[in-house]
């Protein structure tokens, strides 16, 4: 079998069925930590930058946590951005570094965890839905544009990784969003029921359907919500073989290649947190149930005249996401090729994350 026959988002490592926490379990385990960076924080915040924590509520009343970001000599309206990404991460990690760096530059930056995720609201953790997690990003737009120190006319939003399929998809529908660019994306609808490069067959698609279908009924019985791989692998006889956490506790000798970066900015001091879900645990195992239903993108070409800037590494396992999104609507959407850069690499080094070329984006596409 084919080594990306394995992988869904990351790359499974082992079969397992069990049952993990219960309805209501809060992610993250204190034990599990190797480290965790600067503070609470896996980045420093720059001494320009005023960060400030902050709840509004979804139209669904799901209470979303947010960290905004306001330069300190801030003066008169500013523009703003809604930051959020990757799948499975927290506003410490990733999204908060990318709002925190636009605040040096300028920018009021919200990031926020997710519905369900890290200090968000929801009673169930740690499940994704492509619909609440779409509405996420307008509500984060009702936040800014209440706020007197922010332009309402010169919103826009960044993602990173698997959030940014929501968040082109939430710029389609929401034209307050009037700019949106992305790095490393994922269009998690289609990884979920497709795979990796969308080598699932019919056959196996079924298969998937059929784990998550009965995986519902052994919820329903244990009164619990187990933890299993959102992307869902086969194993050397084609069945169905999840995984009852994202990342392994310790690298494997013979991890393969998307693992291991994953590995090491999730699992290391470099990434980890305690609240994060690829740090320390998994989804819930009907997690995928919603993102075979609703195929985000569908109306992708009602984002025009505004503009879309996608970023990928010319290293990325994920750079054909950003690559077959760019081709359906050129006119609307620029595409950025990073030389040397992989997947995760746009999460966090600032050598190859181009914000020069990001800032110039919303500075014209916000004026």
């Amino acid at each position: 079998m084919e080594r990306r026959k394995a992988l869904g988002l990351f790359a499974a490592t082992a079969a397992s069925f069990a049952a993990l926490p219960s309805l209501g379990a809060v992610t993250g385990l204190a034990e599990d930590a190797p480290g965790q960076g600067k503070g609470d924080y896996t980045f420093a915040l720059d001494k320009n930058v005023k960060r400030t924590s902050v709840r509004f509520k979804n139209r669904y009343g799901i209470q979303v946590a947010g960290d905004l970001y306001v330069p300190k000599n801030a003066r008169g309206t500013l523009p703003a951005l809604v930051v959020s990404g990757p799948f499975g991460a927290v506003k410490e990690q990733s999204s908060g570094l990318y709002a925190n760096e636009f605040a040096r530059r300028g920018y009021v930056a919200l990031a926020f965890d997710p519905s369900f995720t890290g200090e968000s609201g929801g009673s169930v953790r740690d499940v994704a839905s492509p619909d609440v997690y779409t509405e996420d990003y307008s509500a984060a737009v009702d936040f800014l544009g209440l706020q007197k120190i922010i332009d309402r006319e010169r919103i826009g939003a960044m993602a990173v990784c698997g959030l940014s399929g929501m968040a082109l998809t939430a710029a389609a529908a929401d034209s307050r969003i009037k700019a949106v660019a992305t790095t490393s994306m994922y269009d998690m609808s289609r990884s979920m029921s497709c795979g990796h490069q969308d080598y699932y067959t019919r056959e196996q698609r079924q298969k998937v359907v059929d784990h998550l279908s009965r995986q519902r009924w052994i919820d329903a019985e244990n009164g619990a919500y187990a933890r299993l791989s959102h992307e869902v692998p086969f194993d050397a006889n084609g069945n169905v073989a999840p995984t009852n956490r994202v990342l392994p506790k310790t690298l494997p000798p013979d991890a393969d290649p998307i693992t291991r970066i994953f590995f090491d900015y999730y699992r290391t001091e470099r990434g980890f947190h305690a609240r994060s879900i690829n740090s320390t645990t998994a989804w819930t195992a009907t997690t995928p149930m919603s993102f075979f239903a609703f195929s985000l993108m569908t109306n992708i070409d009602m984002l025009a005249p505004r503009k879309a800037l996608l970023v990928a590494g010319a290293d990325a396992h994920s750079r054909y996401y950003s690559e077959d999104v760019q081709a359906i609507a050129p006119g609307t959407v620029d595409l950025v090729i990073v030389p040397g850069a992989d997947h995760v690499d746009l999460y966090d080094r600032k050598d190859f994350i181009p914000f020069d070329t990001l800032d110039e984006f919303f500075t014209t596409n916000l004026a």
